[in-house]
């Protein structure tokens, strides 16, 4: 006789409002391989973000769920994700710019998901410097990693794809959805960092 394996509820709900995200033409979705020792269930979403016809960001949002509850997660649905963003050269000594890669999440947050709560995370900046044989390829290139975590406070993860989507978009630089996109060198993200005063992080 086959064994058969019934997931939670929970687990299944949350999959299926995942799986019915839909993000703007420039962000591609699609279901990846899940991390298996993070959590008994979980699932993930991949994302490729395009601008003028180019790669610029990648991400993945992962759903974790542990029937059990995690005290750390204040719950036991987690929401992670991950997202590297190849940024314009002069951002890489800009000291706003981890303030305001995180201000990006939160604001996102705030404005499109029903509540979360236990957030956390990290932003990296780097600068790539290419030499010898590669020195060919390219100047030295400017990439922002974002990871972070938080914990949904209902299972209406529609809101909280469309956050995860409007970090992408922010991260490359897209225009506002129904904005045409300005012409290359018009305005950039550094243009935006520039505008930007420095969010306080949320406590």
């Amino acid at each position: 006789m086959a064994l058969t394996t019934v997931l939670p509820e929970t687990f299944t709900r949350a999959v299926a409002a995942l799986r019915a995200a839909q993000a703007r033409d420039e962000i591609a979705l699609e279901e990846v391989p899940a991390p298996s020792r993070l959590a008994p269930y979980a699932f993930a979403l991949g994302a490729t973000v395009l601008r003028r016809g180019e790669e610029v960001t990648t991400g993945r949002l992962i759903l974790l769920h542990d029937p059990a509850g995690h005290e750390a997660w204040e719950g036991d649905t987690r929401l992670v994700t991950y997202v590297t963003a190849e940024l314009e050269p002069e951002l890489a000594t800009d000291p706003l710019l981890p303030q305001v890669g995180w201000s990006w999440l939160v604001d996102a947050l705030d404005a499109h998901s029903s509540g979360y709560a236990a957030i956390g995370g990290t932003v990296t900046q780097t600068i790539s410097s290419r030499f010898g044989a590669l020195a060919a390829d390219g100047p030295p290139t400017t990439d922002l990693e974002l990871r972070a975590s938080w914990t949904p406070l209902d299972l209406h993860l529609e809101g909280h794809v469309a956050a995860w989507c409007a970090l992408l978009a922010s991260t490359a630089g897209l225009p506002p959805v129904g904005v045409s996109a300005l012409p290359c060198g018009a305005a950039t993200t550094a243009d935006r960092l520039r505008m930007t005063e420095a969010p306080a992080w949320p406590r």
